[in-house]
């Protein structure tokens, strides 16, 4: 039975990055809008797309979206948020505090962490009803990946257990201890989510082992949290036309053999399946169509691929990395496009080549040690788990700050340390070491989808204006934040991995300004999984394939200095010699 047939007030769209999310969201939302329901459609993803899906321009208030009457559609914005938020907290304090003290308080209310607290708090309206969402008969989620989403979706419990048991006062917050009033909003979010006759949870993956296994831990994690009310979509499910063609019969095999793997908890989720559709989806007749007609949209592109260009393999990349002989390398880009798989291939093919490397992500869904599938001389493989990175932060502050202090003061300190604040302080302390580690060798480090590092990166930000505050110009010129290696391009190379398709190569597009704006110049893009580059005779995958060329060439012409294609493998990317395939762009 599918999840879109007696709908619950809140939708949530969740699940690993690319497995469809945005387009499913869109989709149920056009329907429910087109069926005369009055339907308030929210991108909870700092790097939304819903801007390019619909073909209308998003801010942070409702708007509505032409040829759908009934459809209005928003992004909450962390910036904008966070904006909002200082202007908020800060009011109360204009003319009655000195002009110094309200910039200290600005300065404090300047990094990732309100950052957070801003986009969480406009959420917490929206799940509780108390802002926007009243004069609308359904509010569909179009969440970020998972990682991004459980946090966010932990945080109504999480601050409404910190205010409740923050009696003394804790101070870690600063300004931020204005959130006792928003007490009521939180509880009423908490109460919203966990209502199954409010709420839904819209699971969304593909059929493979990666995105399921992905859904199962989501789905874990949510009963934890007391939100039972879930369902399972399997979206782009695919059954090959040409019976002769080894890439259309390996693409088909992974979907069956993955639902056959499934775990018995997805097994018991009521569950809806979605055909592999022949064109993007973008734009709202594609959007109509994802629903109502698996069959061929008008204006498909045709099947020829005569005059492909050259797709040059990641082999050149990695050569170029090489020479240098250490430095980091980071792995970034929408969630979905293969991030993992171009960090694991490119950590093998140094390790095979002798040199030390140090293979890592920031992403909590993230499996690198499961792509690599077992040991090599010289590639040593770790994870930044937030959870293990907190315990450790918060033990390392009380050792140090708690020391001289009395019961009161530890007590306090350590309500203090209980903000889910200190998880976001964590993880950049990890992270920071990780970069610092590439002076003695490489570090290849798989980040999370492009929202969270971007709040990472902000951290990063912060952390180097308030050190660099707080130096003489001596010293200032000997010292090295972590940002300031990121800026190095003799020491970082980024790689920008996308799809050859339209909207990740958008939002690709939209990374590479944010990190010029913050000085960091991308060094490369790797396009995976190209169908292109993959020698397919399949009529639906050749469709595809078509459709890919000419992202490929606005890459080429538009974005990229270095341009590497990695084409979609027969053979799943997993184990030391797939990963040296994906890197030679060997199909087979």
């Amino acid at each position: 039975m599918s999840p879109f047939a007696a709908p619950t007030r809140h939708l949530f769209f969740t699940g690993k990055g690319g497995v469809g999310k945005t387009a499913l969201s869109c989709a149920v939302a056009i329907s429910l809008a087109d069926g005369g329901k009055r339907v308030l459609l929210v991108s909870t993803d700092p790097a939304s797309n819903l801007d390019e899906m619909l073909g209308v321009s998003l801010g942070t208030e409702p708007t509505a979206i032409p040829g759908v009457p009934n459809l209005f559609a928003m992004n909450i914005d962390p910036e904008a948020a966070a904006e909002a938020y200082r202007v908020r907290v800060l009011a109360p304090y204009e003319g009655v505090k000195s002009a110094e003290e309200v910039r200290t308080m600005r300065e404090q209310l300047s990094g990732a962490c309100t950052t957070e607290i801003a986009a969480f708090d406009q959420f917490a309206g929206l799940l509780s009803g108390t802002d926007l969402a009243s004069g609308f008969d359904h509010v569909v989620f179009d969440t970020a990946p998972t990682g991004h989403t459980l946090r966010l979706l932990q945080l109504p419990r999480a601050w409404t257990s910190f205010l409740e048991s923050n009696e003394r006062g804790a101070s870690c917050l600063g300004p931020h201890s204005g959130l006792t009033m928003r007490h009521d909003r939180f509880a009423a979010a908490l109460r919203a989510l966990v209502d199954a006759k409010l709420t839904t949870i819209v699971l969304v993956a593909r059929p493979n082992e990666g995105a399921l296994r992905e859904a199962d831990r989501t789905a874990g994690e949510l009963r934890m949290l007391g939100v039972d009310n879930q369902q399972l979509v399997i979206n782009a499910m695919f059954r090959a036309e040409d019976r002769a063609d080894p890439v259309a019969l390996a693409f088909e095999r992974r979907c069956t053999t993955a639902l056959e793997a499934m775990p018995s908890s997805l097994r018991a989720l009521p569950r809806h399946e979605v055909p592999l559709q022949r064109f993007n989806m973008v734009g709202l007749d594609a959007l109509r169509a994802l629903l109502a007609d698996p069959g061929r949209l008008e204006g498909a592109p045709s099947v020829s691929l005569e005059e492909q260009p050259e797709l040059p393999s990641l082999a050149r990349l990695v050569d170029d990395i090489a020479a240098t002989g250490h430095g980091l390398v980071l792995v970034m880009g929408k969630g979905g496009v293969g991030k993992t798989t171009v960090a694991a291939a490119v950590a093998v093919e140094l390790a095979s080549r002798g040199v030390h490397v140090h293979l890592s992500t920031t992403d909590p869904a993230a499996h690198v040690a499961a792509t690599v599938a077992g040991e090599l001389p010289h590639l040593e493989i770790s994870r930044i788990d937030p959870r293990a990175e907190t315990e450790a932060y918060v033990a390392k502050v009380m050792e140090r700050k708690g020391r001289g202090l009395d019961a009161e003061g530890r007590a306090l300190l350590e309500e203090d340390l209980r903000s889910p604040c200190t998880e976001e302080v964590a993880v950049f302390h990890a992270f920071s070491k990780l970069v610092s580690q590439a002076r003695n060798g490489f570090v290849v480090l798989d980040t999370a989808p492009t929202g969270h590092t971007l709040l990472l990166l902000d951290a990063t930000g912060s952390y180097h204006r308030d050190v660099m505050r707080g130096l003489a110009p001596d010293e200032a010129s000997r010292f090295k934040t972590p940002l300031m290696r990121l800026q190095d391009p003799g020491y970082t190379k980024v790689l920008l991995v996308t799809l050859a398709e339209t909207t990740p190569v958008s939002e690709a597009a939209q990374l590479q300004d944010d990190l010029r704006r913050a000085t960091i110049e991308p060094y490369a893009w790797v396009v995976n999984g190209s169908l292109a580059a993959s020698g397919t005779r399949d009529p639906l995958l050749r469709e595809r394939a078509r459709a890919e060329l000419p992202q490929i060439e606005r890459i080429r012409r538009d974005h990229a200095r270095r341009l590497a294609i990695v084409p979609w493998m027969v053979a799943e990317p997993v184990g030391v010699a797939s990963l040296r395939a994906v890197v030679r762009g060997s199909a087979r």
